[in-house]
This record gives structure tokens, C-alpha cells and sequence, in this order.
């Protein structure tokens, strides 16, 4: 006889359905009862060979858009893209603070119903209220879908374990036997884009040419995004900057990182063989404009007590590059890199910044509490190994 308290047994399934995965969607409606909405995780196709294809969305009861979209009877589901998190936290209510009008964080289309359509969502179905049914704490909303938008670009984002993620395309295998073979040698592993070509691919060829087995699925992507990858399980491990780090992640030390400065070829002050902020302040500076970098880097000057005159940014380090070899500038870099020339074919120098500012740190990043597969104990043995760490 199951025993469980209907307390526990709400919290376990909250927790379980903590691990399917869903789509994040914005629902909108517009009409006589005002322009209204919500982000919402339950949404699903109902069926493709009614009259009109339908589908069904839940929406909290106490959400001022329910009641909106039964009085005005339509609404639209917007399918969010994995660049577009903000969109969804803005109509969760999370920025409630300092947003008066949810809908000024997008343009907005409105679709045949009226319902209003991010103006590029991933994909968006204008729906007509067929039925509206209030089950416990939510109204299941059947829509009639009226029309379809599809993007041209971009992936799903997704929502799973509490956290935002992505999408990647997984190949299927050709025989039970090779899947069962590959299950305990794949491991997903998240990496932040801005230093993960100066050390992953040498990595990688090590792990090869020494007999490693693993086969490597890389997540690439700024901070935030590699982060909420390792929160909902996309990936198992992350290898970020230890900044602004949840406190439900485990970090290992792999490496400090300290600045340097990128200068053109001709710039006066590569004739010095170390600068300071000081000696910068004066100068333009080419912003390289990702977090946590970019806060670092600013920083720098914050704690010197001068600050950064940014003529330029960008959130690509070879642009940067390229940028300041076209003599627009100076930069600050977390690594050297091994070339001095840009992708156009310009010269660039390095020179070491001396700064009291703490040096970044390269961690490897794990989920608390879970339990890690070989594959990944492998790869950190392996990371220990690379970067020269006591195992």
C-alpha cells in the first residue's frame, strides 16, 4: 500500500517533472479584455487532422492573462529562441522591478487574431480558444491554430532542472550493440567560448593520441549560457571563469589567468615591457564586450582608480584583434595568444598588465549533490593532468 503523504507526493512530482525538458513559450493574447502575457513551460500539440490543427497551453489561474485570454478569446504561442531568456524572464515577472510593460523587452506582430507575435520568435502559432477547463491550480486552454510563423534560424530554448539550455542535434546509432557501446564514453561538456580555443582543441588531441576513448560532446557559449547548460544537465561538466557562479555548482581550480594588454604593432607604448592602468587611461580601448570578462577587465581600471576610455566593443575576440590591429586601440586579454597577427593581416604586440586586481581562474565546474559518470571522472583526471594539478 503506498503510504506517501499527499504533501511528498506533490513535491516528488514537482521534482520529476524538474527533468522533462519543454519548450520555453510566451503566451500572449490581445482584445477587448487588453493586451496581456505569460511565459508558460506546459505547452503541446493535441493534433494535426482536426479541422484545425490544436494544440493546448496551462496557464496559472491567478495569472491576470487567463481570465484575459478567455474574455478575449485568442491567443498566441511564441516558441522563444535560446538567445531570447530574457524575453521569458521579463514575462515571468522577474524584472517587475524596473519593467512597467512587460511587452518593451521585444517588437511585437500582431498575428490574424490579434494576438500579439514576438517579431522573431523560433516559431509562434496563432490560436482561437476552443475550450478553456480550469484542473486544480490551471486553465487548459485547446487552441484552434489559425496560422504559423517559422524562423529561418536559430534552436529551441529549452527548460529543465530549474535552468535554462539548448539544443543540440544528437546522430543516431546504426546497431543496438554500437549505442550501448558509445553510452558510457559520451560526455557533454560545457565551455566558455572566449578561452576555450586556446587550450580545448591541444586538450582534445592529447586525450586522442594518448588512447582516451571519450568522445566529447562540446557546448560552446558566454558564461551564462554554458552555465544554465550544466544546471539543467544538458552538460556534466563546465570549464568557466569563477565568477558569479551558482552555489549549486562545485568548482576545482584548473589555472589563474592574468591580463594582458594587445596593442598595434606601432602603438607607443609597446615600447615599455609592462603597463599599468595608469599608463591606459588616456588611451582608447577596444572592450571585449562578454561577461564576465568585460566586468573584469573594467574592473581593473575601477580598482586603479582610473577609468577605461571604450571607443570600441565586441563580443568576439578575433574582431577585437582586428580592431586593434587597425590601430583603434588597445585591448585586455585573459591569455596570449599564439600569433601576432589579426585575421586581416595586421601586427599586434602583448604586453604583461601589472595590476593589483586578482588574476581570473579557469574551474571546472560540477553539479553538487551528483554523481558523476566515469566518463566525466575520466576527463577531470584528465584536465588535472593537462593543467598540471595533483590528481
Amino acid at each position: 500500500m503506498n503510504t506517501m503523504k499527499p504533501s511528498d507526493l506533490r513535491a516528488n512530482f514537482l521534482s520529476g517533472m524538474s527533468h522533462a525538458a519543454c519548450t520555453v513559450n510566451v503566451v500572449t493574447t490581445d482584445g477587448a479584455a487588453g493586451r496581456m502575457g505569460v511565459t508558460v513551460s506546459a505547452m503541446s500539440s493535441v493534433s494535426a487532422d482536426t479541422p484545425k490543427p490544436t494544440l493546448l497551453v496551462c496557464v496559472h489561474h491567478q495569472s491576470a492573462t487567463a481570465q484575459a485570454i478567455i474574455d478575449n478569446g485568442v491567443f498566441c504561442v511564441n516558441i522563444l529562441r535560446d538567445d531570447q531568456s530574457y524575453i521569458s524572464d521579463t514575462f515571468a515577472g522577474r524584472f517587475k522591478e524596473t519593467v512597467s510593460n512587460k511587452f518593451d523587452c521585444a517588437d511585437w506582430f500582431a498575428m490574424d487574431t490579434g494576438a500579439p507575435r514576438v517579431i522573431d520568435p523560433l516559431v509562434a502559432f496563432d490560436c482561437k480558444v476552443q475550450s478553456s477547463e480550469q484542473v486544480g491550480t490551471h486553465y487548459i486552454f485547446m487552441g484552434e491554430v489559425q496560422g504559423v510563423f517559422e524562423a529561418d534560424r536559430g534552436s529551441p530554448l529549452i527548460y529543465a532542472k530549474r535552468a535554462y539550455g539548448a539544443a543540440w542535434r544528437i546522430d543516431g546509432f546504426n546497431s543496438i550493440e554500437d549505442g550501448k557501446a558509445a553510452a558510457g564514453q559520451n560526455l557533454n561538456v560545457g565551455c566558455f567560448d572566449i578561452f576555450g580555443p586556446f587550450f580545448m582543441p591541444e586538450l582534445i588531441g592529447r586525450m586522442v593520441r594518448t588512447g582516451s576513448k571519450l568522445k566529447l560532446n562540446l557546448f560552446e557559449g558566454d558564461q551564462r549560457r554554458v552555465q544554465e547548460s550544466l544546471l539543467s544537465g544538458q552538460t556534466e561538466i563546465a570549464l568557466l571563469y569563477d565568477l558569479g557562479l551558482s552555489d549549486a555548482l562545485d568548482v576545482v581550480p584548473l589555472a589563474e589567468q592574468t591580463p594582458y594588454v594587445l596593442l598595434p604593432e606601432d602603438h607607443p607604448l609597446g615600447a615599455k615591457d609592462s603597463l599599468t592602468p595608469d599608463d591606459l587611461a588616456s588611451h582608447p580601448m577596444v572592450l571585449l564586450n562578454t561577461p564576465p570578462s568585460r566586468d573584469y577587465f573594467l574592473g581593473i581600471f575601477s580598482d586603479a582608480g582610473v577609468d577605461a576610455q571604450v571607443a570600441f566593443t565586441s563580443t568576439s575576440l578575433e574582431m577585437v584583434r582586428g580592431l586593434v590591429g587597425q590601430g583603434l586601440g588597445f585591448s585586455l586579454l585573459a591569455r596570449k595568444p599564439a600569433t601576432d597577427i589579426s585575421y586581416d593581416g595586421n601586427a599586434v604586440v602583448m604586453r604583461p598588465l601589472i595590476t593589483d586586481t586578482a588574476p581570473l581562474k579557469l574551474v571546472m565546474a560540477t553539479r553538487k549533490g551528483v554523481k558523476l559518470s566515469q566518463a566525466a571522472q575520466e576527463f577531470i583526471r584528465q584536465c588535472k593532468d593537462y593543467f598540471a594539478l595533483d590528481i
